[in-house]
């Protein structure tokens, strides 16, 4: 069942990496069907290559960015990726601890997009706008007024008077994407035309949008994009985004929507209903499917994986788990929200409808609104400007100069939010190179992954999978040939044998192992199961409890300091389900875990001498999670 070891530094360079020999070339060729050979850069692999980005990101032209005084623009969002530094609106450099980027994406909301800037400009007849006196400055009330007003046009669907110029919106837009053109480098950097649409569900208890559902999705471009694009403005609907991305598709431009904090969607990312109530057919099922290839696992937001409500036998379910509706403090509905629960679901809407809504695969993103994501636990800024720059100001130190906790009055924004982001995350795809067709091409097959924040390297594969393969030269082209990788379908008639194999980011913790993550439904409803693939140090999982012992790592909380001696540079495994039901359709997807080391707000308190914060985790265990393999029933 269990069959693990430690991979050699060749055999990981060649699994990892994807640097095929000319064997594995013939063997993989049909791994290069889409890739056109006129066109191939210096980097090119049959079998592929890691690439890791951020399909998440906010400028000015976001209205909820320029209200917190961000003022960089898209370019400065390619700068960012390239690895220069970037002025944060609190008036310190932020930039990149680790490589450049390889692919990224500016991503503003497509509601009012560069239209604050406009109601800023006194050359603008926009800021003649009454809306405009009193919305721009430093003062955190103001500050919020004026995002609570613009927000609820946002989410609501109803412009507000005089503000919507349509024009204005269109050239914004345009110019977003002459500007992702512009840095695009085959080889080096891929941008990505995209915009974040941003509905809302109403919510079931007061019946307004602040506190609703989120059903945010960012809209990504293959290539060509359109002159105008299609934002909650026109609908507040998913179901009619999907339409208008249907029309643009036909008419030669390719995209994908990616769904992200459904941990805070109120139950509604992932229900069992059409938005209406009613019941999802066949047209629904596979329209999402076409349209929603990806989601988003993990950002500043929150993790979306599993909550520990839903998954009580898993105890590293708690993980940054951020739960309160947007501009809220109110709860969002556990299910529906989690991706392992809608796996499960999926499968089950897969028997009615013929087509599973929730076969996606997974990426991570940051959402940053200052135009870079902070991944790094030891250097974070948050993401939303003036209002989180400062440590105090997100809670991890004491206001007002205080050390300790005792008796002071802690921020309302600090305590609900801020305090409770986290500094995720990365989108990882494999592709035969750094391009926009190879990079598309590999999220639409769901060849991706997502990490919180650490480069971990990881590839999962299954089929006909055996031991002996671990140790050949060409074990990437043998798996491609013998199996599927992540985000691949399988039948079901045998027991699937897995593949999996992690590799540490240098920058990054030892890792403690790998798990395999099962998830299916019955009449009971959702069903999952928990597995220990591979344990660091020599160990292996106990056969009654599928767990790995712990290995002991620990980190010293005075200094932020790990310990040493436990831990693996890479894992290996191949593994078979020993619990398969030939009847019984299933997903699987695996996660791996680091070493435990200093979250974010632990780190800024020792920085300053201060008490940490008694009620924010002190570590945390950085992990990545692969996009899911299928196997259908028999």
């Amino acid at each position: 069942m269990y069959k693990f070891m430690m991979l050699g530094v060749s055999g990981l360079a060649l699994f990892l990496a994807g640097c095929g020999t000319e064997t594995d070339n013939q063997k993989t060729a049909k791994l290069s069907d889409a890739v056109k050979t006129d066109t191939r850069t210096a980097d090119y692999s049959e079998t592929r290559n890691v690439y890791f980005g951020d399909l998440h990101i906010h400028t000015k032209n976001s209205f909820d960015a320029y209200i917190f005084n961000v003022r960089t623009t898209p370019e400065d969002v390619y700068r960012f990726a390239l690895g220069e530094g970037v002025r944060h609106p609190s008036g310190y450099e932020i930039k990149l601890g680790g490589d450049p980027l390889d692919f990224v994406a500016a991503t503003d909301h497509g509601a009012y997009m560069g239209i604050l800037p406009a109601m800023d400009n006194p050359d603008s007849p926009l800021s003649e706008l009454e809306l405009a006196k009193g919305m721009f400055g430093t003062d955190p009330a103001t500050i919020i007024g004026a995002f609570q007003k613009v927000g609820t046009s946002v989410r609501s669907g109803e412009a507000l008077p005089g503000m919507y110029d349509r024009d204005l919106v269109d050239s914004t837009w345009q110019s977003a994407v002459a500007t992702a053109n512009e840095f695009y480098r085959p080889g080096e950097l891929t941008t990505f035309a995209a915009y974040e649409y941003t509905a809302v569900t109403t919510n079931r208890e007061s019946g307004d949008t602040f506190g609703g559902g989120n059903l945010h999705r960012n809209v990504l471009f293959a290539d060509d994009a359109p002159d105008r694009l299609f934002s909650t403005l026109e609908s507040t609907n998913p179901e009619d985004l999907w339409d208008w991305m249907d029309t643009e598709r036909a008419a030669g431009r390719d995209v994908l929507a990616i769904p992200h904090n459904s941990n805070v969607s109120n139950g509604q990312m992932f229900d069992m209903t059409q938005m209406d109530g009613s019941v999802m057919d066949a047209d629904y099922t596979a329209q999402r499917l076409r349209n929603e290839p990806i989601v988003e696992m993990t950002q500043v937001k929150g993790t979306s994986e599993t909550h520990p409500v839903l998954s009580p036998n898993d105890e590293f379910a708690d993980f940054e788990i951020y739960e309160l509706l947007l501009g809220s403090t109110a709860k969002s509905k556990i299910n529906g929200s989690y991706i392992r629960e809608a796996l499960a679901r999926g499968l089950a809407l897969e028997a009615e409808t013929g087509t599973n809504p929730y076969e996606f695969g997974l990426i991570g993103s940051s959402d940053s609104h200052v135009v870079g994501g902070a991944f790094d636990e030891e250097d974070y800024w948050s993401k939303v400007g003036i209002v989180d720059g400062t440590a105090e100001e997100r809670g991890s130190v004491p206001p007002g100069g205080a050390k300790t906790w005792e008796g002071v009055e802690r921020d309302v924004n600090a305590e609900n939010w801020f305090s409770k982001w986290g500094a995720s995350g990365y989108a990882a795809v494999w592709a035969e190179e750094n391009t926009r067709e190879s990079i598309f091409d590999a999220m639409r097959r769901r060849e991706t992954y997502a990490t919180s924040g650490p480069r971990i390297r990881l590839r999962f594969f299954g089929g006909a999978m055996t031991e002996d393969m671990l140790n050949a030269t060409d074990v990437t082209a043998q798996a491609y040939a013998a199996g599927v990788p992540m985000g691949g379908k399988l039948s079901g008639e045998t027991a699937p044998t897995f593949m999996a194999l992690a590799a540490r980011d240098p920058r990054g913790a030892p890792l403690d192992r790998i798990q395999i993550i099962k998830s299916w439904h019955t009449a009971d409803g959702p069903q999952e199961a928990v597995y220990d693939m591979a344990c660091s140090d020599g160990a292996t999982p106990d056969p009654a409890t599928k767990r790995c012992p712990d290995n002991g790592a620990s980190v010293d909380l005075s200094t932020c300091t790990a310990s040493t001696g436990a831990g693996d540079p890479e894992l290996r495994a191949v593994w078979t389900d020993p619990d398969h039901d030939a009847s019984i359709a299933a997903a699987y997807y695996v996660r791996v875990l680091e070493n435990p080391t200093c979250r974010w707000s632990t780190w800024e308190a020792l920085r300053a001498n201060v008490e940490r914060h008694p009620d924010l985790p002190a570590t945390i265990k950085e992990r990545a999670w692969s996009s899911p393999i299928w196997i259908s029933s028999n």
